[in-house]
């Protein structure tokens, strides 16, 4: 069922906000406990909220995460249905749009006094800000930060195609795909095919060709910018990533092509720098792998954001309101969101953490230095694909259209431009 339907069955408006000071004054003695709702179970997102829970546990608590596998939406599900039955978790994983939305549904917590005693909010992007304290009130802590639109390319796949330049715009992009192609590699894409890589595909597209298109398009909805040239360029685009790409891999994670793409059998991978975190976990070197900013046709780095975050949600138990103080101060802690990212691949919220020493990749200090150059020239922008732009309801509705296009190679851009539209006038 579509949140926005759940939103209008539940109490909206009837939520409350619960200040933080509250549990934080929770009585001396008592053991914090935590009950946490997430998605991550395995791989390097299991390992590191599973060392984040250590660390709570380190720090005298109960840590009680309870992982929902498979695409938010699942998760989501779950903790629909602990709001219902009255016994929300005292935080949960939430980003973008989706904390104002499910703040309406369920009292939050007032977490403006941590925030500020922290000095949380002076070292975190403003844009990114906004989104964790809808109202004027934090209610959410953003922990980690992911560009989706990475390109990682495979080093044997760039001898292959005796390549030694990575591409900057997507014309040298599609330059390298087609010498790989003739150098004997054999899918020079290495993506997966799951909903959210098919929208990354396309959110990759439509950026690097026209932020300022993407933003009006997909961000602010523009009627006119979503009929645009740059959108129906953006699936063209995305046609020939899909071309590049082994045709067995629909429904498949991008994790499933990981020693192929080592190998070189395939080439290029448009991800978020959870991929890294993906490669080592499975064994394989940073020396494998290039990391570098994803096409941009004005040469300028382009950076969709994608931040992962907890939101906190109200309980009268003394032992759950000491748990989220003492949650709310970890998520904040450099040194935890420095442990957090060296295991995930991301890079952290906060701006003042120093990725100059060991345990962080060139990639991560290049994913750094790219969102610092496309915030400087106004082109970092909110990733449709991982529920940033918008509510979960209208980004599905986009993705289905999204997903479809890369699976029915009989769609043309120009039909696939007129069903986005009318898939974002239905789920308005």
């Amino acid at each position: 069922m579509p949140i926005t339907t759940t939103r209008r069955r539940l109490l909206a408006g009837a939520a409350a906000t619960l200040a933080l000071p509250a549990f934080a004054r929770a009585q001396s003695g008592v053991k914090p406990r935590l009950t946490a709702i997430s998605q991550w179970s395995a791989g390097s997102d299991g390992a590191a909220i599973t060392a984040l829970g250590k660390k709570f546990e380190e720090r005298g608590g109960i840590w009680q995460h309870s992982p929902v596998p498979g695409f938010t939406t699942e998760m989501m599900n779950k903790l629909r249905a602990q709001i219902i039955a009255g016994d929300p978790p005292a935080c949960s994983q939430l980003k973008g749009p989706e904390i104002a939305a499910w703040s309406k549904i369920a009292p939050t917590v007032n977490l403006d006094s941590v925030v500020a005693a922290a000095g949380y909010e002076k070292v975190v992007a403003p844009d990114l800000a906004k989104l964790h304290k809808p109202g004027g009130k934090w209610i959410a802590l953003p922990l980690q930060i992911y560009s989706t639109n990475m390109l990682f390319l495979s080093k044997r796949a760039m001898d292959k195609a005796k390549a030694d330049k990575v591409p900057v715009t997507w014309a040298d992009f599609n330059d390298l795909a087609e010498k790989m192609k003739s150098g004997g590699v054999t899918y020079p894409i290495a993506n997966g095919g799951t909903r959210p890589d098919d929208g990354q595909k396309f959110e990759a597209s439509l950026a690097g060709i026209s932020p300022t298109a993407y933003r009006a398009a997909i961000m602010n909805l523009d009627k006119k910018a979503l009929a645009g040239p740059e959108v129906k360029a953006a699936f063209a685009q995305v046609r020939k990533i899909a071309d590049w790409m082994d045709p067995n891999v629909g429904a498949q994670p991008f994790a499933t092509n990981a020693k192929r793409f080592i190998d070189g059998d395939m080439g290029m991978m448009i991800q978020g720098g959870w991929a890294q975190g993906v490669l080592r976990n499975a064994g394989f070197k940073l020396e494998d792998f290039i990391i570098t900013p994803g096409p941009s046709d004005n040469s300028k780095p382009v950076f969709l954001l994608n931040a992962d975050a907890f939101i906190f949600w109200e309980r009268k138990e003394p032992d759950l309101q000491a748990g989220q103080a003492l949650m709310a101060q970890l998520v904040m802690d450099p040194a935890i969101q420095t442990m957090y990212s060296q295991i995930t691949g991301s890079i952290p919220v906060r701006t003042d953490v120093d990725l100059s020493g060991e345990g962080w990749s060139d990639g991560q200090r290049r994913t750094a230095a790219a969102l610092k150059d496309a915030v400087a020239n106004n082109q970092a922008v909110l990733s449709l694909a991982h529920n940033m732009a918008q509510e979960n309801g209208l980004t599905a509705a986009m993705i289905d259209v999204l997903t479809e296009y890369v699976k029915n190679k009989t769609i043309k851009p120009e039909q696939a431009v007129t069903r986005l539209a009318e898939a974002v006038e239905g789920a308005r």
